[in-house]
């Protein structure tokens, strides 16, 4: 779910009584949506709790923001100062598109995925790119 979609249906629950909390890792988006409570760390999307290979440290981030309950009583956002540690921003900025070139015609796995789609659909619709009208939908 988006971090905006995300605040906005904390702020309805919370109209209903239920405390929530926001684990966010986009400042500005969340930002954007005044949640009741949200806890930001500057890590990647993805990983708002922290790497995947440290349970110590995704513990102690989930505890400082559990924490949040206890100390936050107006709207807003709470900065927990972590950071990740390598200059991961740089790197998603780069404008590099590494996905597998598009082509118009069908691009099968191997030879029994060729064989299953044309025995599917025949020969001349195998591919819904090539021919999406014709292509039978469940």
């Amino acid at each position: 779910m988006c971090h905006q979609s995300v605040g906005l249906v904390a702020r309805a629950i919370e109209s209903k009584g239920v405390p929530t909390l926001s684990m966010t890792s986009a400042r500005s988006i969340t930002a954007s949506v005044n949640p009741p409570r949200a806890a930001f760390t500057d890590f990647p999307l993805g990983h708002t709790c922290g790497p995947p290979d440290n349970p110590v440290l995704q513990r102690s981030i989930l505890r400082q923001a559990l924490a949040l309950f206890e100390t936050r009583s107006e709207p807003g956002l709470v900065d927990l100062g972590y950071r990740w540690h390598q200059p991961w921003k740089e790197e998603a900025r780069r404008l590099q598109d590494h996905r597998t070139p598009r082509y118009d015609t069908p691009q099968y796995q191997n030879q029994d995925d060729r064989k299953a789609a044309e025995a599917s659909y025949g020969p001349e619709i195998a591919c819904g790119v090539c021919a999406p009208s014709q292509v039978p939908r469940t």
